[in-house]
């Protein structure tokens, strides 16, 4: 019985959509970004929005391609800028994202750093032996002493 579950699980797992996944057909995604479906062609021509393809070599759409549609639309025709432009603001858009997610993963890996180090001062204090005194130095003064060992009597 349990095997039967982690299959489904997998299974489920497998097929799940996600933002990403290319689901939409070339009409669809047309439909869904109010563009025609010759503007799509000619935006993954520019590589402006790059659709996955089947094996076939047809265009599949994901909801993510589907808002940046919406949005190279939106700065095309509200904002006036040209098509090479768009294409710069999504790539500088994209090195941002991967940028930022650099900086958090190096964020990471120093606050671990920094977790491991001081659980490493602590044991070393930990393994201080109580013992011992710690030295202080003397105080230097312009006293002269002077030691003479004793004589062995005779």
């Amino acid at each position: 019985m349990d095997g039967r579950r982690r299959q489904t699980s997998s299974f489920t797992r497998a097929y799940q959509l996600t933002e990403e996944t290319p689901v939409y057909v070339i009409s669809v995604a047309a439909q869904l970004s109010g563009l025609h479906p010759q503007t799509l062609r000619q935006y993954d021509r520019l590589g402006l929005v790059s659709p996955d393809r089947t094996a076939g070599r047809g265009r599949r759409y994901s909801a993510r391609d589907i808002e940046l549609l919406r949005q190279v639309q939106q700065l095309s025709q509200d904002e006036g800028i040209n098509l090479a432009g768009i294409k710069r603001i999504i790539e500088l858009e994209n090195q941002v994202a991967a940028l930022q997610a650099r900086v958090a993963e190096l964020s990471a890996a120093v606050d671990g750093a920094a977790t491991a180090m001081r659980q490493r001062e602590a044991q070393v204090h930990a393994s201080y032996r109580r013992d011992l005194v710690p030295y202080q130095d003397v105080q230097q003064t312009s006293a002269l002493v002077v030691w003479r060992p004793k004589r062995p009597t005779d």
